[in-house]
């Protein structure tokens, strides 16, 4: 019988995990290689599972396509893999199950790290392997991301008339990753074709039966669930799950009344788990009607937080505006860090930006810092946060530490690779980029975590972008600030400017703009550092007229010092003719220097707005 015939009148019970029981018995590596140099190992897991009581097996496959075997140097291998794979479950299951070619999907969090084309191409490759083989249907299973899985359904529906099983995984119970309620996202698989849609991976049973209660029993297709055994627990370097079989046994009944028709296991079930299941629904009848407990998308409704401080982007917009750099110490003496912030203040800047372990070296933590200013010198902190030390959890906490703090003034940046610091053998995180970091942050200013979960308040976040204009076409780094604008960028500030054609080729490409941008300056100490900016720091590059400058004052560390201010404020001059905000950017805790240059600053606006108000009154 076909068997979507047969899922119309019974509960079928499909198998569980592959992977577990592998590296269970000691395999470390590649383990969908092991359907051509294990091939007898894989049928008899295969048969495990028949055994227990599944009526549908899965190939081993969920990870052999293209961008996932080249991990191993096993990107040609793809069709003698998902071959393989077929003739081990098809062996396996002779006439006791129905076999479902499985592929996996490769989008995580990060979705914009591959792109459609690629997957549509390492999709179609790992499909037709499977439709050559003869498999009794196809299963499309642990997709995060539903653009991805609606991309593949639609191919494979026009590709063939087998059965499609079309399974999502939950970031959070009810909501994919992109906050698209579950029954929503399972409606509109069924409309473009799948014959049966469902969840796996991530959940126990628990937290998945929670997400089905909001999952109405589809029209023209049935609903599945392969929940996993439970969460994995990290032991002396490997994930391993507890969940007993009893537990599934006992969950059976109620994955029923959800209207689950086909009921397998994930990551963490073995034989027993399915055996479990079996011994209470194999040959089941399935519900037909259900109770719903649909549930929105949350909505937070409160007014706007309150914020001490004016946002930056308001005041740049309206009058000149201050703000320096002053980077936390890399030992744990704060006394000069502190006076440096008292002369600042005095020289009346808007705000003390701290770095975050700027060039992957370690400082004082700047959400400390950030406190101190804050609570005993009365200062406003912008606090950087990079995405390389973090990963999405990290930041996510973070920002909800630096709420509780009424630190709300954040630039978001990527960050400098681990390898460039003093510790280039630490790893860099870089679960999302500045883009998706902006973004999570102003999500939060709605009330909601980058999952989509109710953080039961509104945090009142200030977000600005990092904007780089050394680089050898100003006009591609302005369509990066675009695309900042679009994921919720309210200001830009600039790597340091060394040259006045500088600041007018970026005034001239940005001039359309209404987003602010902080333009950044920083004065030279003397030559070394001069070369070293240029040449070894990422982002800077210093006009030749301004190094040969500095070459000339390289036996006289007090005069070059004076002639990197001097040229400071000659650029000064022509920043504020062209931008509102002015980004001093203080160097190895010269505080002096940037003081002096906050002070000129605030002077030369100062005479600006005078001009401009006594030309503007006469008659």
């Amino acid at each position: 019988m076909n068997f979507l015939d047969k899922l119309k009148n019974q509960i079928l019970i499909a198998d569980g995990a592959m992977g577990t029981l592998l590296y269970s018995f000691g395999v470390d590596t590649c383990s969908e290689e092991l359907n051509l140099s294990q091939a007898e190992q894989i049928q008899n897991i295969h048969r495990a599972y028949i055994d227990a009581g599944a009526d549908v097996i899965q190939t081993h496959t969920y990870a052999a396509n293209y961008l996932k075997l080249q991990r191993y140097g096993l990107e040609d291998s793809v069709k003698e893999i998902n071959s393989a794979a077929v003739r081990n479950a098809k062996k396996a299951a002779q006439s006791n199950a129905y076999v479902l070619g499985t592929i996996g999907g490769n989008r995580g969090i990060k979705t914009s790290s591959i792109t459609i084309e690629e997957l549509k191409r390492s999709f179609r490759e790992q499909l037709y392997c499977h439709l050559l083989e003869g498999v009794d249907g196809l299963l499309f299973e642990t997709f995060y991301d539903l653009e991805e899985l609606e991309t593949v359904l639609t191919i494979a529906r026009k590709e063939t008339n087998l059965p499609i099983i079309a399974q999502v995984s939950l970031q959070d119970p009810g909501f994919l990753q992109d906050r698209t309620p579950v029954n929503e996202a399972l409606k509109r698989l069924e409309g473009l074709g799948a014959d049966v849609v469902g969840l796996n991976c991530r959940l126990g049973p628990h937290h998945m039966l929670l997400a089905l209660e909001q999952v109405e029993i589809p029209k023209h297709a049935f609903l599945s669930a392969y929940p996993n055994a439970s969460l994995p627990t990290y032991t002396d370097g490997k994930f391993h799950y507890e969940g007993d079989a009893d537990y599934f046994q006992k969950s059976a009944q109620r994955f029923r009344d959800e209207g689950v028709r086909l009921l397998g296991g994930c990551c963490g079930t073995t034989p027993d788990h399915i055996r479990a299941y079996a011994s209470e629904l194999k040959n089941s009848i399935p519900v037909t009607e259900k109770v719903v407990k649909l549930k929105q998308k949350p909505i937070i409704v409160e007014s706007p937080p309150k914020r001490e401080y004016t946002p930056l982007q308001e005041i740049v917009k309206e009058r000149p505006s201050v703000i320096v750099e002053l980077d936390p110490p890399r030992k744990l003496d704060t006394t000069k860090f502190f006076e440096g912030a008292k002369a600042l203040k005095e020289a009346g800047i808007d705000s003390i930006t701290l770095a975050d372990n700027s060039l992957a070296t370690v400082r004082i933590s700047n959400e400390s810092l950030g406190y101190l200013l804050k609570s005993e010198l009365g200062m406003r902190p912008l606090i950087h946060l990079a995405c390389r030390d973090r990963n999405i959890i990290g930041l996510q906490s973070h920002l909800m530490g630096l709420h509780t703090l009424g630190m709300n003034d954040i630039l978001a940046i990527t960050g400098d690779p681990a390898r460039v610091g003093d510790f280039p053998g630490a790893s860099s995180v870089y679960d999302v980029s500045s883009f998706e970091l902006i973004q999570m942050i102003k999500q939060m200013n709605e009330g909601l975590s980058y999952s989509g979960k109710d953080l039961g308040q509104k945090t009142a976040f200030s977000v600005a972008g990092a904007f780089n204009p050394n680089v050898r076409s100003v006009e591609k780094a302005v369509k990066r600030l675009e695309k900042k604008i679009q994921f919720g960028a309210d200001y830009f500030i600039s790597q340091p400017v060394f040259s006045e054609e500088k600041l007018i080729e970026v005034y001239e490409n940005t001039k359309h703009l209404d987003t602010p941008i902080y333009i950044g300056l920083m004065p030279l100490t003397g030559s070394k550092n001069a070369e070293f900016l240029h040449n070894e720091v990422p982002g800077i590059k210093i006009a030749d007229s301004i190094r040969e400058r500095m070459a000339l004052l390289n036996d006289n560390p007090l005069q070059a010092a004076r002639e990197g201010v001097a040229i400071t404020k000659s650029l000064i001059d022509t920043a504020l003719d062209l931008f509102n905000g002015i980004y001093l950017i203080t160097p190895f805790l010269r505080y002096e220097l940037t003081a002096e240059l906050a002070a000129y600053a605030n002077q030369r606006a100062s005479e600006i707005r005078g001009a401009s108000y006594a030309e503007n009154t006469i008659f």
